[in-house]
């Protein structure tokens, strides 16, 4: 892992035997950085549920709503994108920069395929930077040189963590314990977005939804937990949820009526954006 100063160019050495997150994502996006090894995630997924690409892009949906609520309606002008994944035709930083010319955005991945998009990123938009760190260790991303040199934690902040806590395979700390770190750093007035895989332990969608999890953690990827409600509202311990709460992300502020009905899948994957008091 390089260390503080992150921006700074890095060997970058990219295992195609592996499966990696962010690949795997973007091949449930139709993008072309990805290699078989992470094909053969979706196509293993596929087989439990044909729409399951429908998971990415509900969850790529939901990141630019919430972006554009935050730059839109808040005034934040700084925000902190964690596991920010391949870059897509909208970009944190080019959702909230549309809306605030002056907007900072800090991404952090520890992907080498993300890093080394990331560096290109950097070369086109001086107010978009990169740390390439462990977004499950939120001490270390609270200190690191880039974030702390770009962002000012006097100010309140939109902390980012869309579809990244259920490939978190830890035991201790928990996901609930990391984001309690991450909330207790942020201002007065800072605002925090999280979507995740999701249980709606219903008689209709529970089982697709265990079972997608069982073929993500069987996979050459390794991980894709599915949680229920009660664990996803412990995320959010401490900030008051912005209308209408924690929901199915179709449901989050969708851009106008719903014409077409939803998939299956589109049930297993939540979030919701709330407020630090």
């Amino acid at each position: 892992m390089p260390g503080p100063g992150s921006d700074a160019t890095a060997p970058v050495y990219i295992d195609t035997t592996k499966a990696s997150i962010a690949r795997v994502y973007d091949a449930f996006l139709n993008g072309k950085d990805n290699y078989e090894i992470d094909r053969e995630v979706l196509r293993r997924v596929q087989q439990v549920a044909p729409e399951a690409a429908t998971l990415a892009i509900d969850n790529r949906g939901f990141l630019i709503r919430a972006t554009r609520f935050v730059a839109g309606q808040t005034g934040i002008t700084q925000f902190l994108d964690c596991g920010s994944g391949l870059p897509t035709a909208e970009n944190t930083h080019q959702v909230a920069q549309r809306i605030q010319p002056d907007a900072r955005v800090v991404y952090v991945d520890n992907d080498p395929v993300v890093l080394a998009h990331g560096r290109a990123l950097l070369e086109e938009n001086d107010r978009t930077h990169f740390s390439a760190a462990d977004i499950f260790e939120p001490r270390r991303i609270l200190e690191d040189e880039v974030v702390r040199r770009h962002l000012d934690f006097s100010e309140p902040i939109a902390l980012f963590q869309i579809g990244t806590l259920h490939h978190y395979n830890g035991t201790s700390p928990t996901t609930r314990e990391i984001m309690a770190e991450y909330i207790d750093a942020l201002p007065s007035g800072s605002y925090v977005a999280i979507s995740h895989f999701f249980d709606p332990e219903t008689e209709e969608h529970s089982a697709i939804a265990r079972r997608m999890e069982q073929t993500f953690l069987h996979s050459p990827m390794g991980s894709g937990r599915f949680a229920t409600r009660s664990e996803l509202e412990g995320l959010f311990e401490g900030l008051e949820l912005v209308e209408p709460g924690l929901v199915i992300l179709a449901d989050w502020w969708p851009d106008g009526p719903r014409l077409k009905e939803l998939d299956a899948v589109s049930y297993c994957i939540a979030g919701a954006v709330g407020r630090k008091p």
